[in-house]
């Protein structure tokens, strides 16, 4: 792994969680990507639009799964990197003899270089994990700005960390929760609505600015990094160096309808990073009943591919 990019496993976990809040104060911008083990359900019922259907698979999916690698870059709010060490690429706990995963995906990340023997016998709790994230000084603080790139299956694995719980049953429950633990989130792919040059995934952009990657693709702390520069060169190229706030806390994604859509119109979900949008300007609906049991998740969902042969 590159100097830039420092591989955390169960044993050095408190360690560099203690070098990242000595440094969060003076890098403030947090850079995120994860990878996780694909889409392995649908949701099954009605929805109100394309928006819930999304929302609804992203959720099924998340409840039931197990995150297994994320990358966090840190910098300054000039895009300036941490000197030394400034990516974190923290490794899970996951068994591919164990754990429910779609093939696709694990074959991916195997041949980008995951190694999930090691995940399995080294990897991080998520409950470690979680418990070291709260107490961190990246999350429920509004001078920290997350960066990301189709960011809502990220974003719903990390709130399922630190919940210590299932994910909200509504659309608008995941926002206020989502703006409890991450008040300042930028997503890429939503400002590329206003540039009309830039199309396509994370890689595509990078190339098109110009912004060399750093390590491994689908490895999350290369993608961490590479979504760190390219945020950046995207902010002073198309924004002249300042992002209006009204761009500021949407995940990419559809906006929601008010028609009712049967579970055989949608268009399926993509595998990687789910395509949400979450309006800032959303008000609060009533609380129709938070979380429920991963059964309760399954029983509201189809899976459409087996977890892998013990």
């Amino acid at each position: 792994m590159t100097e830039r990019i420092i591989e955390v496993w169960a044993d050095n976990l408190a360690v560099e969680f203690h070098n990242i809040r000595q440094a969060i104060d003076q890098y403030p911008f947090v850079a995120m990507d994860t990878e996780f083990p694909g889409v392995v359900a649908r949701p099954i019922g009605l929805f109100k639009g394309s928006s819930d259907y999304h929302f609804q698979t992203l959720r099924c999916n998340v409840d039931l799964l197990r995150i297994i690698q994320l990358g966090l870059t840190l910098t300054d709010d000039k895009g300036e990197l941490r000197p030394g060490v400034c990516t974190w690429q923290f490794n899970f706990r996951f068994s591919i003899n164990d754990d429910m995963y779609a093939p696709e995906s694990i074959e991916l990340l195997t041949k980008s270089g995951i190694n999930f023997s090691r995940h399995d016998s080294h990897g991080i709790p998520v409950e470690d994990f979680g418990e070291l994230l709260i107490a961190s000084g990246l999350v429920l603080e509004d001078n920290v700005e997350w960066v990301s790139f189709h960011s809502g299956y990220d974003f719903g694995y990390l709130l399922k960390i630190v919940s210590c719980s299932p994910l909200p049953s509504t659309e608008s429950e995941f926002f206020e929760l989502l703006r409890i633990w991450f008040p300042r989130i930028w997503d890429i792919k939503y400002l590329m609505k206003s540039c009309k040059t830039l199309k396509g995934g994370l890689q595509e952009v990078a190339d098109d600015l110009q912004v060399p990657r750093i390590g491994p693709q689908h490895q999350a702390g290369s993608d961490s990094l590479l979504t760190a520069a390219t945020f950046f060169k995207m902010r002073q190229r198309f924004f002249e160096g300042t992002i209006d706030v009204r761009y500021m806390g949407v995940l990419y994604g559809l906006n929601s309808s008010t028609s009712t859509v049967p579970t055989s119109t949608p268009t399926r979900p993509r595998e990687h990073n789910g395509a949400i949008h979450y309006n800032t300007q959303l008000q609060q609906e009533t609380a129709a009943g938070r979380g429920g049991s991963l059964g309760q998740a399954a029983s509201q969902a189809i899976a459409i591919l087996s977890p892998g042969k013990k």
